[in-house]
């Protein structure tokens, strides 16, 4: 390898590890968005389309169909649209719950040919995470103004060709995570305003992503991939700050005022099977059906949400979920390709079990792109993704100082808007 090689992978590496992008705050915890042309197929594909650089993160095997070394940058705004309308059955004084906002998010995947049937490749991506800010104001407040758990990973991959037909690969995520939580505490009190709770903690965990893709004839793949779990630990001591007398003694009669917190979360196993077919040299159909293991997840809530309190926690229930996806690509020119995908995704949470902290829902996913290729080294791309929710109704009530919070979850969506850039060289 020349001297000039090894300079331009250097500068390869430190793009990648400085341009970890933002994981989406959203309540969708693990995403397709991920700053790459999935984006315009609504993930479809995404084991087996293995057409860029992209494919270091969604089957590493399909890094062996990359003649050239190549780099992908994706930057996507993403307009988070949640906001709750309380009814009448809320029993708590506030604003309606605005948590819509803009924020950034994206990927980076390099992929480096060794020779024809090796391949080595690192991606930067932001593929879980939820996000909510309320403000310190609506009538959830007691319950959460804001959260944020965040995992940032870098994956270094290998891909190896066994036969003409079958390619295998594998990569180990990386991934930091940073779990904050506020929420108000009512001090009933007449004339006392609202104390607060706060908790924060970082953690470091590993997850196993490998996969396979088998081409039993030209312009067909089939791509199988499994992510295994991962296990977040995060230890704090609840932070309080504004509280009455009265509630304070009651917090310190418990043990509660400075008792340590384990709350222990797992990212859960996830299995896709995609297929990818040529119709024809215009036209190809590509589909997905996966898998994910949320009744695992485990995620707890802390609140102080009774009189007689024993406990700032509360556990949940979730339930694994189901994906489907169907999408398409049109080859209008040499130059030009088009996508449009559509795909399902089942409710890690009943509505009659959510909560302010996890909005989630149903999720329909419909996505446009376009890619042009300026050259045979540079392709620019970009791609609309709607992940829609819709209305979900909630009710959560924990006791007298949380209080009853009851309404609806109106139009709830995430829109993506994505560009990508791909280099080869």
């Amino acid at each position: 390898m020349t001297k000039f090689s090894w300079i331009k992978i250097g500068w390869i590496a430190v793009l990648l590890i400085f341009w970890i992008p933002s994981v989406s705050r959203a309540a969708g915890l693990y995403l397709y968005e991920l700053g790459n042309p999935e984006v315009g197929l609504a993930g479809a594909g995404w084991a087996a389309r293995a057409q860029d650089a992209a494919t270091a993160f969604t089957n590493p095997a399909g890094m062996v169909r990359l003649d050239r070394s190549e780099l992908m940058v994706g930057i996507q705004p993403l307009y988070v649209n949640v906001e709750f309308d309380p009814n009448e059955n809320t029993t708590t004084v506030g604003k309606d719950g605005d948590a819509r906002t803009w924020l950034p998010t994206g990927g980076t995947y390099y992929v480096h040919n060794l020779r024809p049937d090796l391949k080595l490749g690192l991606a930067a991506v932001g593929y879980f995470g939820l996000g909510l800010d309320y403000g310190d104001k609506w009538v959830g407040r007691y319950y959460v103004d804001e959260t944020k758990l965040q995992a940032m990973a870098l994956q270094p991959t290998l891909a190896y060709r066994v036969k003409d037909w079958l390619s295998i690969g594998m990569g180990v995520s990386a991934l930091y995570a940073v779990f904050e939580k506020t929420a108000a505490v009512n001090n009933i009190a007449p004339g006392l305003s609202d104390g607060k709770l706060k908790l924060e903690d970082e953690d470091w965990t590993f997850q196993f992503n490998a996969g396979l893709l088998v081409e039993p004839w030209e312009g067909t793949r089939f791509g199988l991939t499994y992510l295994s779990e991962g296990d977040l630990e995060f230890h704090d001591r609840p932070k309080f700050s504004g509280l009455g007398d009265g509630l304070n003694t009651a917090l310190g009669d418990r043990g509660l005022l400075n008792a340590r917190l384990d709350l222990e979360m797992t990212m859960p196993h996830s299995v896709m099977f995609s297929i990818y077919h040529d119709i024809n040299d215009k036209l190809a159909v590509m589909g997905n059906l996966g898998w994910q293991e949320w009744s695992e997840f485990g995620m707890v809530g802390v609140t102080v949400s009774a009189e007689d309190i024993t406990s700032l926690t509360v556990d949940r229930d979730y339930d694994d979920t189901w994906h489907a996806a169907l999408g398409f690509q049109y080859r209008i020119s040499r130059s030009w390709l088009l996508s449009a995908g559509a795909a399902y995704d089942s409710a890690m949470v009943d509505e009659k079990d959510m909560t302010p902290d996890l909005v989630s829902g149903e999720q329909w996913r419909f996505g446009l792109g376009a890619q042009y290729a300026w050259s045979e080294d540079l392709t620019l791309g970009c791609a609309y993704a709607l992940v829609w929710t819709g209305d979900l109704d909630m009710e959560v009530n924990r006791g007298p100082l949380a209080g009853r919070v009851s309404g609806t979850y109106e139009d709830t969506a995430m829109h993506f808007i994505n560009f990508n850039f791909i280099w080869k060289f």
